[in-house]
């Protein structure tokens, strides 16, 4: 199965992040943007991974959650991967996100462990689209400046869920395996 772990976005704060989308979508460029029910803070993506490996997941997940509270986030800032002037990934940013970070740092070294790709930063963030070509670019990176500042608002993370993707031609279909609830 395809596997990643990651926080779900509050149904609240879902159509706050459609308006961006509206208004990035005005730049007529060829992007692929995330689903309102899809919609997540991807915390590591595992790739294809079998049962015995998700159990061995699950297990870690398990006794790592306990050491984390919940804890508030503020999604706030608009920006991209790897950068302006090539456009692959656009995404909305976090404030206070240090409790987050370290969370993912937390969880991070035990997936080592098991031979899983240390993550190079431990930056959060919600991916809200994809850039499929250059066309209209300039107009598309006017827009993303303009939303450089856009605040969505405040969010409490209080689970975290294993999740299988399941790639479709109509777009990916996420399961939720397991939620650990942070204390």
């Amino acid at each position: 199965m395809r596997a990643f772990l990651a926080v779900d976005l509050d149904e609240s704060l879902r159509d706050k992040v459609l308006e961006v989308q509206e208004n990035l979508k005005s730049a007529n460029a060829r992007v692929k943007y995330v689903e309102k029910e899809n919609l997540h803070f991807t915390c590591k993506f595992f790739g294809e991974i079998s049962t015995n490996k998700a159990n061995k997941l699950i297990k870690i997940i398990t006794e790592k959650i306990i050491n984390h509270n919940q804890f508030m986030i503020n999604i706030k800032g608009t920006g991209v991967f790897p950068h302006l002037g090539y456009i692959r990934v656009i995404w909305l940013g976090l404030e206070q996100s240090e409790e987050f970070s370290q969370l993912l740092r937390d969880l991070d070294g035990e997936f080592i462990k098991l031979g899983f790709k240390k993550e190079r930063s431990y930056i959060p963030h919600l991916t809200i689209g994809r850039v499929k070509g250059a066309q209209n670019k300039e107009a598309l990176v006017s827009l993303i400046k303009e939303l450089e500042d856009f605040e969505i608002g405040n969010m409490k993370v209080n689970r975290i869920s294993l999740k299988k993707s399941e790639l479709t031609p109509e777009g990916p279909i996420y399961t939720t395996i397991k939620e650990f609830e942070l204390e």
